[in-house]
């Protein structure tokens, strides 16, 4: 089969899309160019993402070996009454996501979270399997911590390729970047656009955003809004250039078809002197779980 030596660094990001959102977005996102498309089995959408991709390869738009199509499993918690997954409860749960996909392999398996502390270990060991037989190119983690990969190291396993984690200017996690960054672990950023006044602004669309931190995004005097007047560009180029310049994949979600275009194709550079600004903003731990940051999991 033929797959993909490199992540893209602009993706899809599905969370909170309903099925037909997944299908409608992960189809128009493909013909706007758009190769990564990330889902996961807790999003609920795959099958959509799944007759996204099938429509865009039936229109001739692409073949299956021009995508990077990521998913996720789910680890399992006992603060959601869930048991933690084993080794064989991950393998299920990927051909079950395989099955929905409608592919024969995908190109990055992500374990979605360190919330199982007792079975880590061994849903890490599913992953490097599943690697080593071809069903996936890229062996992932997301939301982990430098002691969650540090336990993967005692115990003489190899690391993942990829960590995707929450990152944008008022979440930098510097520390664990650097640690990334040394052990050649590829970062994958989420939730890019949290600094935006219209993130998760919608009834139901929960967050660790506080209300100071929705007046800041509001603000005129938003360093933010000043730099996208600066650059004359939109505010989310902005955040998404930042992140491109930091050498981090990023991913974002989108259901409007006139965005996707903006969050795809932009072309300009943030000085140094901006960049050191922005480097100003961060607050500290994440934003986007609303029952709390996941890389304080121990």
């Amino acid at each position: 089969m033929t797959i993909h030596t490199a992540i893209p660094n602009i993706g899809l990001g599905t969370y909170m899309m309903s099925p037909d959102e997944a299908e409608k977005m992960t189809y128009e996102a493909i013909k706007v160019g758009y190769r990564h498309i990330d889902t996961a089995e807790v999003y609920r959408n795959e099958k959509g993402v799944a007759e996204g991709i099938k429509k865009a390869i039936s229109n001739n738009i692409v073949k299956r070996s021009d995508l990077f199509i990521t998913t996720k499993v789910f680890p399992g918690s006992e603060r959601w009454g869930q048991s933690q997954k084993t080794y064989q409860d991950v393998v299920e749960a990927f051909n079950k996501s395989l099955e929905r996909l409608e592919l024969s392999y995908v190109d990055l398996y992500l374990i979605h979270s360190a919330h199982a502390d007792q079975t880590r270990v061994e849903q890490w060991k599913a992953l490097i399997d599943l690697k080593q037989e071809e069903y996936i190119k890229f062996a992932g983690v997301a939301n982990w911590n430098i002691n969650h990969l540090q336990e993967l190291k005692e115990n003489n396993l190899l690391l993942p390729d990829t960590n995707q984690i929450e990152l944008h200017p008022w979440t930098q996690q510097p520390e664990l970047v650097s640690y990334l960054k040394e052990n050649k672990i590829h970062i994958i950023a989420y939730s890019s656009l949290v600094p935006l006044s219209t993130w998760r602004s919608k009834e139901g669309e929960n967050s660790l955003k506080t209300s100071k931190m929705d007046a800041e995004g509001s603000s005129d005097d938003s360093l933010f809004k000043s730099l996208a007047n600066k650059y004359n560009v939109k505010e989310s180029q902005v955040l998404l250039q930042w992140a491109l310049q930091n050498n981090y994949a990023v991913l974002p979600k989108t259901i409007k078809i006139s965005r996707l275009k903006e969050n795809f194709n932009f072309s300009f550079l943030i000085d140094d002197d901006d960049m050191s600004l922005i480097k100003n903003e961060n607050k500290g731990g994440g934003i986007t779980w609303e029952w709390g940051d996941p890389l304080l999991v121990d």
